[in-house]
């Protein structure tokens, strides 16, 4: 319903009219269907037991999947096998005739070559491709990711985390993948950035799996969320918030689990005067040193997200009004949907924020009473 509201807009209000990123996925050439297909698959390394198993589902070109999953859990072990950087212990990972792979990760970054420049990587890359592509318009390409001027030519070493991500980014969208893999494409990018990758995200129609604790990309992009977890892949059945729900309710099960009640009969001994061991003391008050900051800052961020969502509820019902758009004066308008761009944003990134407090908290864990 927002995109369609957008569309009746036209270039009313630009949200981001002075972003420096201008880009968008070329249209892919030709589609396999399926793209591919994961057949009874199990990965993990060889002699320990299997980290996923028994793995069966195709990816087609109107897949739009996000991955969730606990840091562990075996997501991005999942996106390698995708990409084909590993192979299965067991079942058969079958490729589409047509399939053209556009895999981004973090270590990624690792592969550029710090010596060398954006447009020699970019040069390299159409020669690889068998293109001949005249430089002006790869410089051009690069500055619709705001590499211009002297960036052009300077060596990528010593570029910075959201530098060298934009230009690995670059250099996957180039090559016109029909199969998008993506594991967290949108750590050390600015908020216009991930505004540009998000709207071109949308627009391409090359299939998609993606791995993001960016939950706004994740809303924008993704049709369908699957939940990697206790060594399967499945769909999930709910959106972002009951993920958020079943994570604490993961985090409660672990406590419980840690710390049963003690029966009479199992009982240990009580240490002298119902103390606890001093080593075991120091660990519980340096967990709860650690944790209550965390769990302060998330409750802090809640209050302020179910402001800030109640706020744009009620600016999305006033401009629901059909004579908004055809009053005279547009300015009204602009006004209600800078605010709910602004909105929109603010709640994107603190809901990354509270979404990675909650996952320190449970790395971090309750200190038992």
């Amino acid at each position: 319903s927002r995109i369609k509201m957008l569309e009746k807009m036209g270039d009313i209000a630009a949200a981001h009219i002075d972003t420096p990123f201008s880009f968008s996925f070329p249209e892919p050439s030709a589609f396999s269907d399926p793209l591919m297909v994961i057949d009874r698959v199990e990965i993990g390394y060889k002699n320990t037991a299997p980290i996923l198993a028994n793995l069966n589902f195709s990816l087609r070109p109107d897949s739009r999947i996000g991955l969730l999953g606990r840091n562990g859990a075996g997501k991005s072990t999942l996106m390698k096998l995708l990409a084909g950087d590993i192979q299965p212990l067991a079942g058969v990972r079958e490729e589409g005739r047509n399939l053209k792979l556009g895999y981004f990760a973090q270590h990624q970054l690792e592969q550029l070559r710090p010596a060398e420049s954006p447009l020699w990587h970019m040069i390299h890359q159409e020669a690889a491709m068998g293109k001949q592509t005249r430089e002006q318009d790869l410089r051009n390409y690069l500055g619709s990711f705001d590499f211009r001027g002297d960036m052009v030519d300077a060596p990528c070493g010593r570029f910075s985390g959201g530098e060298k991500s934009r230009l690995a980014l670059a250099l996957m969208i180039r090559t016109a993948p029909n199969l998008l893999l993506l594991d967290e494409p949108t750590n050390h990018l600015d908020l216009e950035m991930r505004e540009a990758l998000t709207i071109a995200l949308q627009e391409t129609d090359a299939g998609m799996v993606l791995v993001s604790h960016d939950r706004h990309l994740l809303r924008a992009t993704c049709d369908e969320l699957w939940l990697v977890d206790d060594g399967k892949v499945q769909p999930f059945a709910g959106d972002l918030d009951d993920y958020a729900e079943w994570l604490a309710e993961e985090r409660n099960k672990e406590k419980r689990s840690a710390n049963p009640p003690v029966t009479e009969a199992g009982s240990s001994p009580p240490t002298p005067a119902g103390k606890s061991p001093p080593a075991e003391k120091i660990r519980k008050n340096s967990a709860l040193a650690t944790r209550q900051p965390l769990v302060k800052e998330a409750e802090k961020l809640e209050k302020q997200l179910a402001s800030w969502q109640a706020e744009l509820a009620a600016l999305e019902n006033r401009l629901a009004d059909a004579a908004l758009y055809t009053a005279a004066d547009q300015t009204l308008l602009q006004t209600l949907t800078q605010r709910q761009t602004q909105l929109a944003t603010e709640i994107a990134s603190t809901e990354e924020r509270w979404l990675a407090l909650q996952e320190q908290i449970e790395q971090v864990g309750e200190p038992a009473a």
